[in-house]
């Protein structure tokens, strides 16, 4: 029980410790750029109705639908404990072949170009 109690201490002084340092630190030298709003890159002083890049936002969504697609084969390694890993590995290999056709669909379409 002792064990535990001292964990518990310890865990919850250098929580605070880092709570401290983290409200602390920034309060030192504030300039203009740390007390400006960030807004993604964009002014936020300026007109709200500037129109946004819409190639910005669809590289966006290709990198979130990519990303969220990689994150199928997260519990890969844990496939190969089962009973057939030879399964595991045809559906990775079907994954990835995918995402790579994917890839390559968009790379032709011009859907990773920045500039026209």
């Amino acid at each position: 029980m002792n064990l535990i109690m001292t964990s518990i201490a310890i865990t919850a002084l250098i929580s605070l410790i880092l709570a401290i340092i983290a409200f602390w630190l920034p309060s030192l030298n504030p300039d203009n750029e740390k007390l400006s709003p960030f807004e993604c890159g964009f002014d936020p002083l300026g007109s709200a109705r500037l129109p946004f890049s819409l190639r910005f936002f669809l590289v966006a969504i290709l990198f979130l639908l990519f990303d969220l697609e990689i994150a199928l084969l997260l519990p890969l390694p844990w496939g190969d404990q089962l009973s057939t890993p030879l399964i595991t590995m045809i559906w990775m290999s079907i994954i990835l072949i995918l995402l790579t056709l994917g890839l390559i669909y968009e790379w032709f379409q011009g859907g990773l170009e920045w500039a026209e």
